[in-house]
């Protein structure tokens, strides 16, 4: 009798997938990370912009959020407030399509693994990969731009309700994200890459995950695909004495912070408060092909397109999956 009137109400699809998410090791299904999908496009709240490479950018509101975790490892904790001034950010990673323009452009050094036929044909649309942090400051300063400090980063993947993943608590699916392919799973840029517009159909969306792997402020895979450089450098314990507004990080170090984890890293490596630390050179000496990145720029900036989206805006490159 309780069997059908679950199966009768609707209810047993919501009980199903909240007992999935916790065998999967994640939190209940829960309508803090349910989108719903007859609303505006998530996009159409904020304010975007194009960039000096042509990237579209999101505004992330000024104001504060959650950053860290109390129950993740040391140099997570402790959870603390933080604020941000207001900034743009790359809706989407940047591409090699867009990388390769800034090399020819420049005569700057291509990675060691970089094909440059790929990344204007078959692989144009998969995040640039390979580089080192000094290159990856490099184009954003090309394209006006700079690299995101490690908060900006955070809260343009995390939102301000404190969630796990940039869609919710829920672990990932491999339709919203590409992860755990493991040291070997390397093949070519566009078999082990995923689109950078990709995420946004498949399982997950069926499920409940209206907005796939888009985070709250509307930016794809800020999870898995390529981590990504951002401005700081590394210390462990800096949480502990961060400055509530607008942190940079430390004034010097050893290695260069990289957020979001990669095709290559299993799932808890994909939290939004998840960090990880590299000598700035690694990608080069290593041969490395996980670590990408994405820029931002200041709330202000004159030089750059301003739209605000609507529904009814038809931008193409939203449409993309």
């Amino acid at each position: 009798m309780l069997w059908k009137t679950l199966k009768e109400t609707g209810v047993w699809l919501t009980y199903i997938v909240g007992v999935m998410g916790v065998v999967l090791g994640g939190h209940p299904a829960e309508a803090e990370w349910k989108y719903d999908s007859s609303g505006p496009p998530i996009e159409s709240h904020f304010e975007m912009t194009t960039g000096k490479d042509g990237a579209p950018m999101i505004k992330i509101p000024e104001g504060e959020f959650l950053m860290g975790a109390n129950d993740g490892p040391r140099n997570e904790r402790p959870e603390h407030t933080v604020y941000l001034d207001a900034y743009y950010i790359d809706q989407f990673e940047v591409t090699m399509e867009r990388y390769q323009v800034f090399l020819d452009e420049t005569y700057h050094d291509s990675p060691p693994l970089w094909n440059d036929g790929a990344a204007v044909e078959e692989a144009k649309d998969r995040p640039a990969v390979g580089m080192a942090w000094a290159s990856a400051k490099v184009y954003c300063e090309w394209a006006g731009k700079r690299l995101p400090t490690e908060a900006e980063w955070e809260k343009a993947a995390r939102g301000t309700d404190g969630r796990r993943y940039p869609w919710g608590h829920m672990q990932p699916f491999v339709d919203i994200a590409r992860y755990n392919l493991g040291t070997t799973g390397w093949v070519s840029y566009d078999t082990t890459l995923a689109s950078v517009t990709s995420g946004t159909s498949g399982m997950s969306i069926r499920h409940g995950l209206k907005q796939g792997t888009k985070s709250p402020f509307g930016l794809y895979h800020m999870a898995g695909n390529a981590s990504e450089w951002v401005a700081d450098w590394y210390n462990r314990s800096y949480y502990e004495e961060s400055p509530v507004k607008n942190p940079t990080g430390p004034a010097e170090g050893e290695r260069k912070i990289y957020r979001g984890g990669s095709w290559e890293d299993p799932p808890k490596r994909l939290r939004v408060t998840a960090r990880a630390g590299a000598e700035s050179d690694f990608p080069i000496e290593a041969n490395d092909l996980t670590i990408g990145f994405r820029c931002v720029q200041d709330g202000k900036n004159e030089s750059s397109t301003v739209t605000q989206v609507s529904p009814e805006t038809d931008n193409e490159e939203l449409k993309k999956d």
